[in-house]
């Protein structure tokens, strides 16, 4: 992708990443794929553990994906595994790597979870809380970023609303 952080339709170009949610004496694993074409989160799974099942369950939540989707990811195991490799294989997906040691290739998620973790977890303080907690807590969150939040960058619309709108647009156009 080289840092081109615009797509021009859903689902064109997707972006994956799995960061660590801090809480009590443990850690849970947050696996997102987002879509560039509005930063919508369109997967997401919630593990105690980082490992292949669980980027697995995020990618399988996704259904007829488009020919030619792009999904980079980092060089972590777990998108490195051949049980993953497969599966995007078979989806038709094109998987792509961002280099090493460079977070910038992958700002786009990377910002998002920086928000999701100062707006929630250190923000409220919710460090010392249950597993109930944590998972209402990154569920509600994604919901107020995917409907509620407006971006500048997508007209001053959430990312749901600017895929409907866009969606509904095309629809117009074409008849």
């Amino acid at each position: 992708m080289n840092r081109d952080f615009t797509a021009k339709r859903p689902l064109q170009k997707l972006v994956t990443d799995v960061t660590y949610l801090p809480f009590r004496d443990k850690l849970f694993y947050l696996s997102i794929i987002m879509d560039v074409f509005n930063r919508e989160i369109i997967a997401y799974t919630i593990h105690d553990k980082r490992d292949t099942t669980s980027t697995l369950d995020t990618l399988n939540q996704l259904q007829d994906l488009p020919p030619g989707c792009v999904l980079p990811s980092d060089q972590e195991s777990v998108y490195t595994s051949h049980e993953y490799q497969q599966t995007v294989k078979e989806n038709g997906v094109i998987m792509s790597m961002f280099r090493k040691g460079t977070p910038a290739d992958n700002t786009i998620i990377e910002t998002f979870h920086a928000s999701l973790k100062c707006e929630t977890f250190y923000l409220e303080r919710l460090l010392r809380t249950t597993n109930d907690l944590v998972v209402q807590t990154v569920q509600a969150y994604i919901n107020y970023d995917n409907h509620t939040r407006i971006l500048a960058k997508l007209n001053h619309l959430s990312p749901v609303q600017y895929r409907k709108k866009v969606a509904k647009q095309e629809f117009d156009g074409d008849s």
